[in-house]
């Protein structure tokens, strides 16, 4: 199980087995997650209930804590916002002003500091951001069906996420 840090941190998860013939349970959790599509990916912020939640979906999913490059480079190169359930591309901060303003939220840094410093309008600012649909990885997965730790891709990953994001985007 992962260890439980503290709730300023962010997860990124990626899905990348396909949820068809899964257990209700956990196509429901991870339909929570927004993660309804292989290769998609999303950030979390960490606390009790999320780590149940992913110990429940651990065998379909890679997450970890990303860096700020990390963090940055899928905003801007694969960030897309919902607008009236539409998905629009981050292309000027007028979409993101629209949207997220109220909150003081009103260019994608301010958007980028929100995810990655969990500030007080992650659940707005998360919620704006679209799920990420990455590529397959470049030279692609170890093993699907065994835990990272064992050799495989499933799994926390902690900071070694980063090398896996980078590889698909």
């Amino acid at each position: 199980p992962p260890s439980l840090r503290t709730h300023t941190h962010t997860h990124t998860h990626l899905l990348y087995h396909s949820i068809n013939g899964v257990s209700p349970r956990v196509r429901k959790i991870l339909q929570l997650l927004r993660l309804r599509q292989i290769n998609n990916g999303v950030f979390v912020k960490v606390n009790k209930a999320t780590v149940h939640m992913l110990n429940l979906v651990e065998s379909y999913i890679a997450w970890g804590y990303p860096t700020v490059k990390t963090a940055r480079e899928l905003i801007y190169k694969r960030g897309y916002g919902k607008i009236q359930h539409q998905r629009v591309p981050l292309s000027h901060n007028t979409v993101i002003e629209k949207a997220l303003g109220k909150f003081g939220i009103i260019c994608i840094e301010d958007l980028l500091h929100e995810i990655v410093t969990v500030g007080p309008h992650f659940k707005e600012a998360n919620n704006f951001l679209w799920p990420f649909k990455l590529s397959t990885a470049r030279g692609g997965y170890r093993q699907k069906t065994r835990h990272f730790i064992e050799g495989g891709d499933h799994g926390n990953r902690e900071e070694l996420i980063n090398q896996l994001v980078r590889r698909m985007n």
